[in-house]
């Protein structure tokens, strides 16, 4: 059986636990970091971008994705810029739609 590191896919750990963040990029096995804001709520995480920052402060240099949490366009876009912002190896992620079944592609094309 392959070790993990060989496999020809890339692993990424989805979740909000910074304990759990930080040991998974110390062990070096995946190749970057997800979280939503769903987990970031379960985890009790109250003040998301310093959350991000933490995350950030330790996950140099290997992508790590948040969403934005905004239901309106505006308020995702705000969300996103000030995320981007953080550093170079952030990704945001917009959902496709919002709460009212509104397409978000429009904000995505801008984006």
């Amino acid at each position: 059986m392959p070790r993990l590191e060989e496999l020809k896919i890339k692993i990424f750990s989805d979740g909000a636990d910074l304990d759990s963040i930080i040991s998974a990029y110390q062990e070096g096995v995946v190749k970057g970091f997800t979280t939503n804001p769903t987990l970031m709520s379960k985890a009790g995480i109250t003040n998301y971008m310093a959350f991000a920052s933490e995350v950030l402060r330790v996950v140099t240099d290997l992508p790590v994705s948040f969403e934005v949490f905004s239901d309106d366009f505006d308020g995702m876009r705000e969300q996103a810029e000030k995320l981007s912002a953080l550093a170079s190896n952030v990704y945001v992620k917009i959902p496709v739609t919002n709460t009212r079944g509104e397409s978000s592609a429009p904000l995505i094309h801008e984006l």
